[in-house]
């Protein structure tokens, strides 16, 4: 029912001398103070459905949220923080002091987390997430994390030193191109590590990020090796590239690849990394013929441009 449909259908039921419906349905009148608030709401209820609706309005946020996720080697890093930007003042020293503990961000406390067990600046974490905090210095800076609470930190207001789970010294950079907006960055990716980035103004404040990719991955290749049943060329080149890159049994590495090699005769990937070990062991004769096979099959996966057949005849071509 309408808004006026339904005040005047009240009003009828109510005030019957107002309005000529006959016969009137109440005898006795309303008291006076009754009638005067029922009068009201009707008339209140009539005004308020006519009353236009203000239109939403979304004010850009001064320190928008920001997301990064970055796999580094098997771990999932992911950083939670907020962005404020410059604007004109003077920060570290200033509006952030130094000494102080910060949030190092805005709004709530900046959240990062791993999947897996980490080395921070030297300091060994858990699988999981933490809160990041922050002591600002001119020469050095402190980084604190404590394990994330329950509900987040809204700044470090309720910041409590008894709960750190670690605290690492760290020294900053000078940039010459101030950083406007306050930027957390995963940069130098390797398989065992990575470099975790503070940056705004004119300062840049590297965390060194390590992991035990070797020691999360070799008992998986070790059950997979062992179990019953054919394998894969990938698990076979795989398990070869994870021994060349951190320098394990070049050996293994080349039977490895010669199994990968029995399943997938046509990847030249298989047969640039066996060019690169024999290389490595002085093997040149056996590296130029891997690497004749790498060149042959890339520029037929990959065409007269394959990078890999041109890796492949650059390392040939060295040890000529």
């Amino acid at each position: 029912m309408r808004p006026r449909a339904t005040s005047f259908f009240l009003g009828c039921i109510f005030f019957p001398d107002l309005f000529t419906v006959p016969p009137p349905i109440m005898n006795t009148p309303l008291p006076p103070a009754l009638r005067l608030f029922v009068i009201g709401s009707i008339f209140a209820s009539g005004l308020l459905a006519q009353a236009p609706k203000a239109p939403k309005v979304s004010f850009p946020p001064l320190s928008p949220q920001a997301t990064v996720k970055q796999p580094v080697g098997v771990t999932d890093v992911e950083v939670v923080y907020s962005r404020p930007s410059m604007r004109g003042r003077k920060i570290f020293g200033a509006m952030i002091p130094y000494g102080e503990v910060w949030r190092t961000g805005a709004n709530t406390a900046t959240r990062i987390s791993f999947s897996t067990p980490v080395k921070l600046q030297g300091a060994s974490l858990a699988a999981g997430a933490y809160e990041l905090f922050t002591i600002p210095g001119k020469n050095e800076w402190t980084i604190i994390v404590q394990k994330l609470p329950e509900k987040a930190s809204w700044g470090a207001y309720k910041y409590e030193a008894e709960k750190d789970t670690a605290r690492m010294k760290v020294k900053p950079a000078v940039t010459p191109t101030p950083v406007e907006t306050f930027s957390i960055g995963i940069s130098d990716l390797r398989d065992t590590g990575a470099t975790i980035y503070l940056a705004w103004e004119n300062t840049r404040v590297p965390l060194k990020l390590e992991i035990d990719t070797v020691g999360i991955v070799m008992p998986q290749v070790r059950a997979a090796m062992a179990a019953e049943g054919p394998k894969t060329w990938n698990l076979y080149y795989g398990a070869a590239t994870l021994y060349y890159d951190n320098g394990l049994d070049l050996k293994q590495a080349l039977a490895w690849l010669d199994e990968a090699a029995k399943l997938r005769v046509d990847y030249p990937g298989i047969y640039l990394l066996k060019t690169r070990i024999h290389a490595k062991l002085g093997e040149k004769a056996a590296a130029q013929a891997a690497a004749a096979k790498a060149v042959e099959t890339g520029l037929k996966l990959e065409g007269p441009t394959s990078v890999m057949a041109r890796q492949a005849k650059d390392i040939a071509d060295s040890l000529k």
